[in-house]
């Protein structure tokens, strides 16, 4: 990889991020926020909620105007830390 090139990712673009958790009450309204603290133009209306087959778990895909590197990375450690959430992708 060139030096120069420092990502593969053209900034800013839409970017989805896919959580999991357990099914409790609360957990979308909690990613949302957590996610707007990283991306204060974020849409809650935009989030894409799926149960798991059989209902324990909840699929989050949250997407996001990445604006850099340094915010994806905060975003992700912060979802990867919180208690409510398994996986992160």
């Amino acid at each position: 990889m060139n030096s120069h090139q420092e990502s593969l990712i053209d900034y800013p673009c839409s970017f989805p991020i896919k959580i999991m958790g357990a099914r409790v009450d609360g957990f979308a309204e909690t990613i949302c926020e957590l996610v707007r603290q990283h991306a204060p133009d974020f849409d809650p209306s935009s989030l894409e909620m799926r149960p798991s087959r059989n209902g324990n778990y909840l699929g989050l895909t949250v997407t996001i105007t990445a604006r850099s590197r340094e915010q994806l990375d905060g975003l992700y450690l912060a979802l990867t830390e919180h208690p409510m959430v398994k996986v992160v992708l």
